[in-house]
């Protein structure tokens, strides 16, 4: 069965992505938890990773698409995930190849925790982060050496994009 990715999701522009990944979490975790007791986390946490970042390069494809793909089309974009105070960030530095700041309040992190499932919360929100960079632009790279979700003071974003003439 394959989804139609034809059609226009907008809905994270109207919900903000914070409700959006709550909603999803609450609807996925009984699924992931059933089908890791049949077959093992093993096998299906892989599986999820690997479908997570698809998405998550599809929409920074999208993204791209829609506001363009340097570092300031990317800061402009970061509009949806800090809607509603989800994330409280300290911009370190910006400039045309560089893009650093430290999320120094995640309330992904602290909803993945009130639920109960903050390992997979690092798989359903924080893996998406390098494949979206990817997927918005192929010569951009994340570094992020530390988060909240796995126990860190902040989230360290040291995005580098390559080539800032070609994009476009």
């Amino acid at each position: 069965m394959e989804s139609n990715t034809k059609l226009k999701d907008e809905l994270t522009q109207k919900i903000g992505v914070l409700t959006r990944r709550e909603t999803e979490a609450r609807i996925i975790t009984p699924f992931v938890d059933a089908l890791i007791k049949t077959f093992g986390k093993e096998k299906i946490i892989p599986i999820l990773e690997k479908t997570v970042m698809e998405l998550a390069r599809n929409q920074g494809s999208s993204l791209a698409k829609e506001y363009g793909n340097d570092v300031s089309a990317f800061l402009e974009t970061l509009k949806f995930w800090t809607q509603d105070g989800a994330l409280e960030i300290d911009l370190l530095e910006k400039n045309d190849t560089k893009l650093d700041f430290n999320v120094t309040r995640c309330r992904y992190a602290e909803m993945y925790k009130a639920l109960g499932i903050q390992d997979l919360g690092a798989v359903l929100s924080c893996n998406r982060d390098a494949a979206m960079i990817e997927g918005f632009n192929q010569d951009a790279r994340l570094n992020r050496e530390t988060t909240i979700m796995s126990g860190g003071k902040c989230c360290t974003f040291r995005y580098t994009f390559e080539n800032p003439s070609a994009q476009g």
